[in-house]
C-alpha cells in the first residue's frame, strides 16, 4: 500500500478462530463459566410475551442446588414415585448405552452413540410431555423411547439389523423409527427434523388436534439453514412446538464456539425470531422437566413455540467412531461444573428421605441385569455381519406404495434365480 494513502495507518484485519477451554495435554478448567445459584431464575406465566422475559435466554434455569435440594420458582414439586421412575429411566438408559457400546466393540454392530452425561435432557422432557405428543429426535435421545416404555429388545434388534429388525436393516444403527411411540425416524442429516417438527405441529393445529411436537438438535446444528427456516415458520404461525437445542459443548470434534457459543447463548437465537427462549441446566432433571412442562403448557394454549437450550456436556466421544482424546483434554469431563445428572437426581431423592445409596446400587444392578437379559434375547435374532438377516426379496419392498413394473420384473427374476439355485 502506498505510504501516502489515507488508509495506510489502519490496523490490519484479523480473523477470530474460536478455541476450546483446553486441548489434549492441557489442564481443563471451567473457571470462567458463570453458574448462577439454583432457584435464582424467575418463572414467567406460560402465556407471557417473549419480550418480557428475554433474560431467561441468557440465564440458567436450575432447580437442584449443590446439596440436592429442589429450590426456586421452577421447582416442579414432583412426587417421590415419579422421581424414582425418572431415575430408573435414566439408569436404564445408561445401562443400555454401556451394553450397546461394548457390543459395537465386539463387532456385533457397526456403530453406536452414547448419551452419557445427557440422560436428563431426554428423560426429563419425556416425563413432562404427553405420551402421544410427537417426538422428532436427533441421534442421542434414546432415553425418550426408554422413558416411554418402548421395547428395549426392539431397539436392540434395530441396532443389530437382525431378523427381527422392524426397519429390515435399512436404517443406520441407533436411528430408530417407532410410529407407535410417536417417535419420528431419526435422520443422520443435521437439523432436518426441525422443519419436519414445525410442519407437523402446524398440521396438528390446522386440524384442531390437541397434540404438540417436540424436536432436538445439537448446538452445532443451529448453524444449519433448516434450523433457521424452522424458527421462521414456528414464529410466524405460532406453531405448537418445542425446539430443543442440546448444547453439550462439542459437535463431533468441533468446539461449540464454531457454532457461535463465544458470542452469545444458543437460547438467544430464538429472541430475534420472537420465540420464547429458555436456557436450562441440562444436567438437572427437574429443571429440564419444569422447562419442558412450561413450554408444553404454552404450546397447548396457543401461545406459540419455545426454544430451550439444554446446557450440558458430552462425557463420551461423539460415537464409537470418535476419539475425544484427539481434540480435548482428558480431564475436561471431570472438570465439568454441573455434575452428573443421574447422581444429582439420586442425591435429591436421598435428601428428601425417599432413597438411599444402597437402593441406588441395587437399582443399577437391576437395570444392568435387565439389559443383559434383553441383549441375550435380541442376539438370538442375529447380529450385524453374521449372514443375511433379511430375505433378498425385501430389497424391493417398502419404497413405493405400488411397485413399478421394472422393479417387479427384477424381483421375479431374482426369485426365479434363487429357486433354480435351490436357495
Amino acid at each position: 500500500m502506498n505510504p501516502s494513502s489515507p488508509l495506510a495507518n489502519r490496523p490490519a484485519l484479523r480473523l477470530h478462530v474460536p478455541e476450546p477451554p483446553a486441548r489434549p495435554g492441557e489442564e481443563a478448567s471451567f473457571a470462567d463459566l458463570a453458574i448462577p445459584e439454583a432457584g435464582a431464575a424467575c418463572q414467567p406465566a406460560s402465556d407471557a410475551p417473549p419480550a418480557e422475559f428475554r433474560e431467561l435466554a441468557y440465564a440458567l434455569i436450575r432447580v437442584l442446588d449443590d446439596e440436592g435440594r429442589a429450590v426456586g420458582p421452577w421447582n416442579p414439586r414432583l412426587d417421590p414415585d415419579r422421581l424414582r421412575a425418572m431415575l430408573r429411566a435414566m439408569v436404564l438408559t445408561r445401562a443400555f448405552d454401556d451394553v450397546m457400546f461394548r457390543a459395537q466393540r465386539q463387532g456385533k454392530t457397526s456403530f453406536y452413540m452414547k448419551s452419557l452425561g445427557e440422560e436428563a435432557v431426554s428423560i426429563g422432557a419425556a416425563f413432562a410431555l404427553a405420551g402421544d405428543d410427537m417426538l422428532f429426535p436427533s441421534y442421542r435421545q434414546q432415553g425418550l423411547l426408554i422413558a416411554r416404555g418402548w421395547s428395549i429388545e426392539d431397539m436392540m434388534n434395530q441396532i443389530y439389523g437382525n431378523r427381527a429388525d422392524r426397519l429390515m436393516g435399512r436404517q443406520l444403527p441407533i436411528m430408530y423409527s417407532v410410529k407407535e411411540a410417536s417417535f419420528f425416524s431419526i435422520s443422520g442429516n443435521l437439523a432436518t427434523q426441525f422443519p419436519q417438527a414445525v410442519g407437523w405441529a402446524m398440521a396438528s393445529a390446522a386440524k384442531g388436534d390437541t397434540r404438540i411436537a417436540a424436536t432436538w438438535c445439537g448446538e452445532g446444528s443451529t448453524a444449519e439453514g433448516d434450523f433457521h427456516s424452522a424458527c421462521t415458520f414456528a414464529s410466524v404461525y405460532r406453531a405448537p412446538v418445542i425446539l430443543n437445542v442440546v448444547n453439550n459443548q462439542w459437535a463431533i470434534s468441533a468446539f461449540s464456539g464454531f457454532a457461535g457459543a463465544e458470542a452469545t447463548t444458543f437460547a438467544a437465537r430464538g429472541i430475534g425470531y420472537g420465540i420464547a427462549s429458555l436456557r436450562v441446566d441440562g444436567n438437572d432433571a427437574l429443571a429440564v422437566f419444569a422447562a419442558t412442562q412450561w413450554a408444553a403448557d404454552r404450546a397447548r394454549t396457543n401461545h406459540g413455540p419455545t426454544l430451550i437450550e439444554h446446557f450440558t456436556y458430552r462425557a463420551e466421544g461423539h460415537s464409537t467412531s470418535d476419539d475425544p482424546g484427539a481434540y480435548r483434554s482428558s480431564a475436561e469431563a471431570r472438570a465439568w461444573p454441573l455434575g452428573d445428572p443421574v447422581a444429582r437426581l439420586a442425591q435429591h431423592l436421598v435428601a428428601i428421605g425417599e432413597w438411599s445409596e444402597g437402593q441406588q446400587a441395587e437399582l443399577e444392578r437391576e437395570c444392568a441385569a435387565q439389559i443383559r437379559a434383553t441383549q441375550k434375547a435380541a442376539e438370538a435374532n442375529g447380529v450385524f455381519g453374521h449372514g443375511f438377516n433379511q430375505p433378498f426379496a425385501t430389497m424391493f419392498e417398502g419404497v413405493f406404495e405400488q411397485m413399478p413394473w421394472h422393479l417387479a420384473e427384477q424381483q421375479r427374476q431374482m426369485l426365479d434365480e434363487q429357486k433354480a439355485a435351490g436357495l
